[in-house]
């Protein structure tokens, strides 16, 4: 039998763009390839070390292949190894390489092998690679060049999309009531031309921060509008249940009550435990009657999926392999696939070393952690006898991703999602959370000295004030009792600057009403999610303490401890602001014999004399 020819295919591209600024767009393969007409995948298995069994119908014909992982070097390369199963086509290798020209901008070099299973693929590979992908590939290349030189992101890129009368009648009516409610109009007509006019692929899984950053509005302002939207029927959230590995979303929920404390990312094989500070993101998506988004993946294990990859190398038992990687500043971790722990490296401007070896052996890795410069010379060596995929990542998370320790923390969600909760008896670290307890000096001898109905109004108004200064920096009141409150914060500055001006808004009034002095004590530290009464609470030894300090406080000063204390921004801020910061040291109830050092600030008001604010604190 003769043998079947193979095709390779070479194009080239000349592009405005640099490396850099195209690479989010032509290393994006889910996007390529759904821009560039590929069916949707049907069928998706992981596999051992990352590979993947893929399926989809192209011209009704079902074609399934095993994938090898994906291999990159950001932002100049990427490529991959398809294996058919079935189809016309046996192999197929594909290249992309971005090239930085001497005069600015990109030569962009795509190479495609292909390898025929039968004469069917012998016609099949020039006519739909060589004519129809090439044509293909090349107008969505240069539409990605045009984007960039525009300064467009993917949520401006606009496509072709159909909304219903009925779709278009109710975005229009509900975004009058989102304008009705206090959105800013302005934004709100941004987020319904996004809404009407992005493909699935962006709308699919919103981030509000993301958004916000390329529009150029706070954040805080956007994560508003977002949730303001879900609760008129524009939009819906998902609670996404993120990897620590990959990064990308084991499990989906549309309720917090549905998540659980461990899950399994079936693309990585492994377990983890739920971590509401890093491993819950709130996504957002249309609401169904606005817009029907459909799921779907055109491909899953491009660079673009894990973005904090820099570099993914699969090397076979005893290979060595040199890359050059451009990086930022930051801590990284060389690991691969299989084998538990890995080695750390840190990239400086000033870094003292160009090249470093980071050997895979069975015995496991090296103990030291180079500081490289910022343009290093990596050696990957696996030294065991399997086939390891090398991992470069950034260890630094998005901080555009919108968490569930950040969004329990924000007064707004908790105002509109009240009943958003664990599932009874569920319990999930939260991370690092700032606790506040505060509580109203003499407010029983209040009761007594002015009657109980004027001295219960001026609680509640106190209540008002507490919960104006919270939502203003951007922490969120957990619950009541009696007359003090518990909040939380993802930032300690953020609760000290809360605090601050709440004390001096009600130890000075308007005039005519009675003053009133706030204990405060404020403590920072890790802490446990639980439903508690229906509503998400927080445990541990962290609100312990922040409880147990309050009691500290004479009503004109805030308690703040070690943690608070020496967070950097705090500091900052004590150095800035008119207050006095002294030590002590005190027992806590509950804690024994243990001794705390504790810092009392008290504000110095500017109009307000030293015997005058001496006298306050009687």
């Amino acid at each position: 039998m003769a043998r079947l020819p193979s095709f390779h295919y070479r194009w080239e591209w000349r592009l405005r763009a640099n490396p850099e600024q195209l690479w989010e767009w032509v290393s994006d393969t889910n996007r390529f390839n759904a821009d560039t007409g590929l069916p949707a995948l049907e069928e998706n298995i992981p596999l051992e070390n990352r590979r993947r069994r893929l399926r989809f119908s192209l011209l009704g014909v079902k074609v399934e292949w095993e994938e090898t992982p994906f291999e990159w070097v950001r932002p100049f390369r990427f490529g991959v190894v398809r294996r058919y199963l079935s189809g016309p086509v046996a192999l197929m290798r594909v290249l992309a390489e971005l090239v930085p020209l001497p005069e600015g901008g990109t030569r962009l070099v795509y190479q495609v092998w292909a390898y025929p299973r039968n004469l069917l693929g012998v016609l099949a590979i020039p006519i739909q690679i060589g004519l129809i992908s090439a044509r293909r590939f090349g107008a969505v290349f240069r539409q990605y060049d045009d984007w960039v030189m525009q300064g467009k992101a993917v949520w401006d890129a606009e496509r072709k999309t159909a909304l219903t009368r009925e779709q278009r009648r109710r975005l229009r009516f509900l975004c009058r009531q989102l304008t009705d409610w206090g959105a800013d109009p302005a934004l709100v007509d941004r987020l319904a031309r996004l809404l009407e006019t992005a493909d699935d692929l962006t709308l699919m899984r919103m981030r509000p921060y993301a958004l916000a950053d390329y529009w150029g509005v706070p954040r805080k302002k956007a994560l508003e509008l977002f949730l303001m939207a879900v609760r008129a029927g524009l939009l819906d959230f998902r609670w996404e249940l993120l990897c620590p590995s990959c990064r990308g979303a084991a499990e989906s929920f549309s309720t917090l009550s549905l998540a659980r404390s461990q899950t399994h990312c079936k693309s990585c094989l492994i377990d983890f435990e739920v971590n509401f500070d890093r491993s819950v993101e709130l996504t957002f998506r249309p609401n169904p009657t606005v817009r029907q988004v459909k799921e779907v993946a055109y491909c899953v294990g491009g660079p673009q999926v894990t973005p904090h990859i820099v570099s993914q190398q699969l090397l076979q038992p005893k290979e060595e392999r040199t890359v050059t990687l451009p990086l930022e500043r930051g801590r990284y971790r060389v690991r691969t696939a299989k084998l538990r722990g890995g080695q750390f490296f840190t990239a400086e401007e000033d870094g003292t070393e160009s090249e470093a070896i980071f050997i895979a052996s069975p015995s496991g890795w090296a103990d030291e952690e180079p500081t490289l410069n910022l343009r290093p010379v990596l050696r990957l060596i696996n030294q065991t006898d399997e086939e390891q995929l090398f991992i470069v990542e950034r260890l630094d998370w998005s901080d555009k991703v919108v968490t569930a320790a950040e969004v329990f923390a924000f007064q707004t969600f908790r105002d509109l999602f009240s009943q958003e909760a664990l599932r009874p008896g569920e319990r999930i670290a939260v991370g690092h959370l700032t606790i506040v307890f505060t509580d109203l000096r003499g407010s029983t001898n209040l009761y007594r000295a002015i009657g109980d109905a004027p001295a219960f109004g001026l609680v509640m108004n106190h209540f008002d004030v507490l919960r104006e200064c919270v939502a203003e920096e951007g922490g969120a009141i957990v619950k009541t009792i009696g007359d003090a409150i518990m909040a939380v914060f993802t930032r300690p500055v953020h609760a000290v600057r809360a605090m601050a001006k709440a004390q001096r808004r009600l130890a000075h009034p308007p005039e005519g009403m009675q003053p009133l002095y706030l204990k405060v004590g404020i403590h920072a530290g890790p802490c446990i999610a639980v439903t508690l009464n229906d509503r998400l609470d927080y445990f541990g030894s962290t609100v312990n303490i922040a409880a147990r300090l309050e009691g500290q406080s004479s009503g004109t000063d805030i308690i703040l401890s070690d943690a608070v204390r020496f967070d950097p921004e705090v500091a900052q801020w004590l150095n800035q602001a008119k207050v006095r910061c002294q030590p002590f040291t005190a027992t806590l109830k509950g804690f024994g014999e243990e001794i705390f050092r504790l810092w009392r600030v008290e504000l110095v008001a500017e109009e307000i004399d030293q015997s005058q604010w001496t006298a306050l604190a009687l």
